[in-house]
């Protein structure tokens, strides 16, 4: 049986104008579908996403470290 276990990494959200960096844990089971995420981590990018979205940075910011993307000149 192979062993099991769990990574930490980020996941980067973008919407509009802002990207997040939200720290979720991949889990590695030895089965046909690794690596998965908990429901919990999947809610947690989608409260970034909407948050993002309706221009919350302060409810994104709970959660992830935010960043304004910008345009520059080449």
């Amino acid at each position: 049986m192979a062993e099991t276990r769990a990574e930490k990494t980020v996941k980067h959200v973008h919407e509009g104008k802002y990207a997040a960096e939200v720290q979720i844990t991949l889990h590695y089971e030895g089965s046909g579908w690794d690596p998965t995420i908990d429901p919990e981590d999947i809610e947690k990018l989608e409260r970034v996403r909407l948050a993002l979205r309706r221009g919350d940075l302060a409810a994104a910011a709970k959660e992830a470290k935010i960043y304004e993307l910008r345009p520059i000149s080449a």
